[in-house]
């Protein structure tokens, strides 16, 4: 298939994403965080990965979508990026698609906050829309972004 990309994909909030699959060092369960005092809200913390300590990244925080259920456990979708290997929390694991180049739009212009900047590309499917995420950007959290605990007047 000419043209064609591959994605990792997940589901957040009832959506369904995807990374480049070139971007995905792994896929694992849930892990135990360990919380760092006054990090941005959506860095939930760390984790460790056979010995590498690695950053662990809320995607319904840095999205803006509404918080996890507290009884569900996100799975890890572990990413490699300019700064090393980040994790990216999400609420379940989808499959490994191939999708052409022809099915690929822009992001709508209408998208608003987080969204707009994260999602680099969409893809219409048959049946539904793929969202694609920029691995870079979504694990960078922005410098002025609240921190966990912080109040906010």
């Amino acid at each position: 298939m000419t043209g064609a990309n591959q994605f990792s994909t997940f589901y957040l909030d009832g959506q369904w994403f995807g990374v480049d699959v070139l971007d995905v060092r792994e896929v694992i369960r849930h892990q135990e965080v360990t919380r760092v005092p006054l990090a941005p809200a959506a860095i939930r913390g760390l984790i460790n990965i056979r010995g590498q300590v690695v950053t662990a990244i809320d995607l319904r925080h840095r999205l803006e979508l509404s918080p996890r259920n507290p009884q569900q456990l996100p799975m890890n979708v572990v990413v490699r990026t300019d700064d090393g290997a980040t994790s990216l929390l999400v609420d379940d694991i989808g499959d490994v698609v191939r999708v052409t180049e022809d099915s690929r739009e822009a992001p709508p212009q209408t998208l608003r906050g987080a969204a707009r900047e994260l999602i680099k590309a969409v893809y219409k499917l048959s049946d539904r829309l793929l969202l694609v995420l920029d691995t870079e950007k979504a694990s960078s959290v922005p410098a002025g972004a609240r921190r966990s605990g912080e109040r906010v007047d």
